[in-house]
């Protein structure tokens, strides 16, 4: 199954995307402003270019695993794309997927989508656990 991942902020949004077969994942792009009408519709298409079957949103909840200020706009926006897309969009813990992404190099490649490739390499490895 193809996935995209999105490492949601207000002001950019990391894309990655997963191989067909749901097994590795890369770094895409960064949306800016992805929560605006204009963000939306970019994420719109790029969900149709990519052939994505699910869609993840990274959730920041607190290091206490709770709901913050944060997780509540992300909330919002997973709201604003569900109605956009007909494939499933769920959210995922992504505690830590930034300071992974700053940590490693990735040359010319944004911090934001190296974040979201990170939550799409943890999920796909869970998802891998439940079959």
């Amino acid at each position: 199954m193809k996935v995209l991942a999105l490492d949601y902020g207000t002001a950019r949004t990391g894309v990655a995307v997963s191989d067909p077969t749901g097994t590795l994942a890369r770094p895409l792009c960064v949306v800016e402003g992805a929560a605006s009408d204009p963000g939306l519709s970019k994420l719109a298409a790029l969900i149709a270019e990519e052939r994505a079957e699910r869609v993840v949103v990274g959730l920041p909840l607190t290091l206490r695993g709770e709901r913050g200020a944060q997780a509540a706009e992300t909330e919002r926006f997973v709201d604003g794309l569900r109605a956009l897309t007909d494939i499933p969009v769920e959210t995922y813990d992504e505690r830590f997927t930034t300071t992974l992404a700053e940590r490693g190099s990735g040359g010319a490649t944004p911090a934001d989508a190296r974040a979201a490739a990170h939550l799409l390499e943890d999920y796909l490895t869970r998802a891998r656990g439940r079959l």
